[in-house]
């Protein structure tokens, strides 16, 4: 019986899943996106996002325990480096999965594995959304704003007034010379 035992072997026996997903996991720290199955990428997320919670805590413990499952100085060093740093106030979710259709070989589900805070289009998008949109009524509540303010400017003057009759005298005299013309 399999009680319990929830995490995906990906058709491979441990030591080669075991190389796969230290490799994956490099890649990932190295080049902070990479391009997997859907559910190499979960496998993933279940095996890198600790690391990178051990990565915040930069002692040679933590280093060794870290190295342990990548086998790569590079990936360590960078992980401690710059990418621990930007995590550092994070509290968890340090990883993205973004589909991106199927495969045209096998028809398997792909998608794009990526460390959240290294997308620097969505972190713009982030940005400009918190400072530049503003709500709007789906009423046309701006609309009226803007026809009730000259109204009343209309009617606090008497000058204007006056000027607002003299066109209706001159539509009347322009319909009267159109009947003369007819």
């Amino acid at each position: 019986m399999r009680h319990n035992k929830k995490f995906n072997h990906l058709g491979r026996k441990s030591a080669h899943r075991k190389a796969m997903l230290a490799n994956m996991a490099s890649s990932l720290i190295e080049h902070k996106r990479i391009t997997t199955t859907v559910q190499k990428a979960k496998a993933l997320r279940m095996y890198v996002e600790p690391l990178i919670t051990k990565a915040k805590d930069d002692t040679t413990h933590s280093r060794r325990v870290v190295f342990s499952y990548l086998q790569n100085k590079e990936a360590v060093s960078e992980l401690f480096r710059e990418v621990a740093a930007k995590v550092a106030d994070r509290p968890g979710g340090y990883t993205r999965i973004l589909k991106t259709g199927n495969r045209l070989g096998d028809n398997a589900e792909m998608c794009i594995m990526e460390l959240v805070d290294f997308n620097e289009l969505m972190m713009a998008g982030k940005e400009e959304a918190g400072k530049g949109k503003k709500r709007r009524s789906r009423r046309g509540a701006g609309k009226k704003a803007e026809t009730t303010a000259p109204v009343a400017e209309v009617k606090e003057t008497p000058v204007a007034e006056a000027a607002a009759e003299e066109p209706k005298a001159e539509e009347s005299t322009d319909s009267a010379e159109e009947k003369k013309e007819e």
